[in-house]
């Protein structure tokens, strides 16, 4: 199942994921793209508001009243798993991040299938700036274990658990790994200072973290009764909790970075990209 964590009250640009772009609202948007994954059919939105909740009927979508206590997208994940007890894998989907791509998402959740020891699936991307790398609005990740394999193939597309739903083929060569760390700083460090060539090792040493996941079942009962740890606190990165506490994160690359819509200005390109 796919859920759309929601909340209402946004800081940087209030009630945004009301707001409307090409006839659409910015959460309509990203609940149709999500609507497009190959692996599974049920999509949730997840409110915390009477606004969400209409909204999403205005556009004939599904939704579960959640906590307003909810201290983030995954403890709003873990009450709805919490009501589907059927459902045993679950993929949060940022509700502002309206371009997320089909491939993104059906290659998170295989990653996740393909690898029984990991408790989560995430996603990364490779930086190539140094901009990038330094701006602790992008959260950085240092993997460990990096491989690069099929993530598919077309003579035997990817099966879901057990619902029979084939996925598309993705025969793409792409890197995944184990997540060792997360953080809003440049990670990892580079003591003799960071070159150019740096951005272009293979396997690549710099990675974005794209904030999308999927989680087990049991996964999300632990996350919901564990305390919020002190890394989590210190970077303000819920991730932070299931590192410490000895979780497996996988990490699979993705080469679209979804543009969250965050800001005005971010709203403002949103739709001169659309519009186009």
């Amino acid at each position: 199942m796919i859920v759309l964590p929601a909340r209402l009250a946004s800081t940087r640009l209030p009630e945004k994921l009301l707001k409307v772009a090409a006839g659409k609202t910015i959460l309509q948007h990203t609940y149709e793209a999500a609507c497009c994954s190959s692996l599974t059919d049920q999509v949730v939105v997840a409110v915390d508001n009477e606004k969400l909740s209409n909204e999403v009927e205005n556009f004939g979508g599904r939704w579960v009243k959640t906590s307003t206590e909810c201290q983030s997208g995954t403890d709003r994940v873990a009450e709805v798993a919490s009501r589907f007890p059927d459902v045993e894998l679950f993929v949060n989907v940022q509700a502002d991040e309206p371009e997320i791509k089909r491939e993104t998402i059906d290659r998170v959740v295989q990653s996740l299938m393909d690898c029984p020891e990991a408790d989560i699936a995430t996603a990364g991307t490779p930086i190539t700036d140094e901009n990038t790398i330094h701006d602790p609005s992008s959260v950085k990740i240092v993997l460990g274990g990096i491989t690069q394999k099929e993530n598919s193939t077309d003579s035997n597309r990817r099966l879901d658990l057990e619902s029979g739903m084939r996925s598309e083929p993705l025969s793409k060569q792409v890197m995944q790994g184990r997540a060792v760390y997360f953080s809003r700083a440049a990670i990892p460090y580079v003591r003799d200072g960071i070159q150019s060539e740096d951005f272009h090792r293979s396997p690549p040493i710099f990675w974005h973290h794209i904030g999308i996941y999927a989680y087990r079942r049991d996964f999300l009962t632990w996350f919901a009764n564990a305390e919020s740890s002190s890394l989590e606190q210190v970077e303000k990165l819920e991730q932070l909790r299931a590192i410490e506490a000895g979780k497996w994160i996988q990490v699979v690359e993705v080469d679209h970075r979804a543009a969250g819509i965050d800001t005005q200005k971010d709203f403002d390109q949103f739709v001169a990209r659309i519009s186009g």
